[in-house]
């Protein structure tokens, strides 16, 4: 898989999202993506519980610990490299969680309006 370039919503280079847990769509800590990311889990959030709790109801549980995949769970406050349709999707029903821009990657603006994404950014003073 040939990874698209790692460039954030700014044009600048993408940093990490997060580490606990391990996220992105190649396992990197970063929301890279690639014509294979057919989800593009391009959107660094900050988890909320208004959040999770929406993504469980929406048939995706990300709280939830699954060992054999060697994954904790995400609780509230963990930074996840989100799909972006999802996101928007839960903007769309006010259950939103807050975004890191400078770690989202450019691709999201391909789903989401940058106008919408600041609204909720935890990263511009």
């Amino acid at each position: 898989m040939e990874m698209d370039e790692s460039i954030n919503v700014f044009g600048e280079e993408l940093i990490a999202c997060g580490g606990d847990p391990v996220t992105g769509f190649f396992r990197d800590n970063v929301c890279n993506t690639c014509a294979q990311d057919v989800g593009s889990h391009t959107v660094c959030i900050e988890a909320s519980e208004q959040f999770l709790e929406f993504s469980r109801f929406k048939g995706n549980d990300l709280s939830t610990p699954i060992p054999e995949f060697n994954f904790a769970g995400i609780k509230p406050g963990d930074t996840w490299c989100l799909c972006a349709a999802r996101w928007l999707e839960a903007y769309e029903n006010d259950r939103a969680p807050r975004v890191h821009l400078r770690k989202t990657h450019i691709k999201a603006l391909e789903i989401i309006p940058m106008e919408i994404l600041r609204r909720y950014a935890l990263d511009l003073s």
